[in-house]
């Protein structure tokens, strides 16, 4: 008995072995295909709130893509520093017009009543 499961555990053994290698009908098996980044963000126009919510890193076998993580933080930090750099550029030229404004509010001649002039 015990010699009949030794033989009936060898001839399981090797019926995987010869499918998982080659042996089998359809051939070794395939490789498997690495996740790509599919949805990546896109190059037409700026990143929004919703490709960022959007947007799905495939997971590798020790956590996530290097390269596809590296490629999505380096663009959101392009974004984000070239928005910072025009909203400082807004509120430069804001703060210089609030200027110019108060500027020429005070050269203004205060109006004298029923149009006299002193």
């Amino acid at each position: 008995m015990f010699l009949f499961l030794v033989v009936a555990l060898a001839v399981v053994v090797a019926a995987v072995t010869l499918a998982v290698v080659g042996g089998g009908e359809n051939g070794p098996l395939p490789e498997a295909v690495p996740d790509r980044l599919t949805d990546s963000l896109p190059l037409d126009r700026p990143v929004s709130r919703a490709d960022v919510d959007g947007l799905r890193i495939p997971l590798a076998a020790r956590g996530y893509r290097m390269a596809d993580v590296d490629d999505a933080l380096s663009r959101l930090g392009a974004e984000l520093a070239e928005r910072d750099a025009r909203i400082a550029d807004l509120e430069s030229a804001l703060a210089g017009a609030r200027a110019a404004a108060a500027h020429i509010s005070m050269e203004k001649p205060a109006a004298h009543p029923e149009g006299r002039q002193p």
